[in-house]
């Protein structure tokens, strides 16, 4: 590996990982903030892995992706919130890709398909004000349709959209962030990550975003007075978030979540390569871009988490005859871009404030201090 660090892809996103399609849909309605996201593979499927490091999580078909098992490509992984009740959008993905006669094929007919797709849900439950606007099928369907209806290589919506519409990250609105790498050998590596922590990603001492620190350049500090008044605006918001829930008693809607707090969390992700991995080599990449998530995070990995990612790839690059170093610069890769997907996320939310609780996002506090393509790690 060179020391130079490498650099983004066109679009700075997963999509620019030839094939791979993103869409995302909201749950609508008042009283709603949750919503899903769909990464969608190519045709033919892409090799698929997963490593789920957090205590709490909430997941579907991640037992198939294990390298001893029989499946061997995915068509389509389901980034959703609503908690476990949210893992029903996979439903809704499922059955659009049997109308296309996309999965394992199970029968002599082409139409005989059981299509495999892997899915993780994050906690959200009641941050809009209704414990009940949740993602179901038909917001799955949507958000497939909306994957499957965009350009090869389409920009990536960032921030309060998909499964990252009611996120938060350590009492900040969290979100949708996607970033790439495009290695020297001509490899593409990239990462989407919907950050919704228990732990922070800001640092609170400077301002500065977690993810920030050992890029090649030295962080983009705030101004000591924008950093004062953004720390007594989270010291408000939260000693507000403690008087509602003393208010509201044990059976409101703010236990576990609501009025922006972050009592069950989860941030899940998908790093993507179109480097031809092996499915234990897929698996590597998952484990290792976990690293770049706790760079970024702090802490991470805790019970109350059910941090996943997932790892696909699309196969269309050789590895070299001796490929070490080659899957090594994909794995620090993975890392890297998933470091600076939890970094766009931060910047590009959205704040919300109504009856599920108040919650500043970042950009809010602390303004532009960065461009969010530049790279960052």
């Amino acid at each position: 590996m060179t020391e130079d660090l490498p650099a983004p892809g066109p679009l700075d996103a997963l999509t620019d990982v030839a094939g791979i399609r993103v869409g995302h849909a909201e749950v609508p309605g008042e009283g709603a903030l949750s919503g899903t996201t769909v990464v969608l593979a190519p045709e033919g499927g892409a090799v698929a892995a997963v490593d789920v490091r957090g205590g709490g999580p909430g997941t579907r078909e991640t037992d198939a992706l294990d390298p001893r098992n029989l499946v061997q490509r995915i068509d389509a992984v389901v980034l959703t919130g609503g908690s476990a009740y949210g893992l029903d959008a996979a439903s809704g993905v499922m059955a659009w890709l049997e109308e296309r006669g996309r999965g394992v094929q199970v029968g002599p007919h082409p139409s005989q398909v059981v299509p495999v797709v892997p899915a993780a849900c994050l906690f959200d439950l009641g941050r809009g004000g209704d414990w009940r606007a949740r993602p179901d099928a038909s917001t799955g369907r949507a958000a497939v349709e909306a994957a499957a209806a965009s350009e090869p290589g389409a920009p990536i919506p960032e921030g309060t959209v998909g499964a990252g519409t009611g996120a938060v990250a350590g009492g900040l609105k969290g979100g949708v962030g996607t970033a790439s790498v495009r290695l020297p050998s001509g490899t593409t590596v990239a990462a989407l990550a919907v950050v919704n922590a228990a732990g922070s990603v800001l640092d609170p001492r400077t301002g500065v975003l977690y993810g920030e620190y050992g890029a090649g350049e030295p962080p983009a500090h705030p101004a000591p007075a924008v950093h004062a008044a953004a720390s007594r605006r989270l010291a408000d918001v939260r000693a507000a978030r403690e008087v509602a829930a003393k208010q509201d008693g044990p059976r409101s809607g703010t236990v576990g979540g609501a009025r922006g707090g972050s009592a069950f969390n989860t941030t899940i992700a998908v790093v993507a390569t179109d480097a031809s991995l092996t499915r234990a080599q897929a698996q590597k990449l998952a484990g290792t871009a976990h690293d770049g998530l706790a760079r970024a995070v702090r802490p991470v990995h805790l019970l109350t988490d059910g941090d996943t990612v997932f790892a696909l790839s699309t196969d269309r690059h050789p590895l070299p005859p001796e490929p070490v170093a080659a899957l090594n610069d994909i794995l620090a890769a993975g890392a890297d871009a998933l470091t600076r997907a939890v970094v766009k996320a931060a910047r590009a939310a959205r704040g919300v404030e109504g009856p599920g609780g108040t919650v500043p996002s970042y950009s809010e506090l602390y303004g532009a201090t960065r461009d969010s393509r530049e790279p960052l790690a």
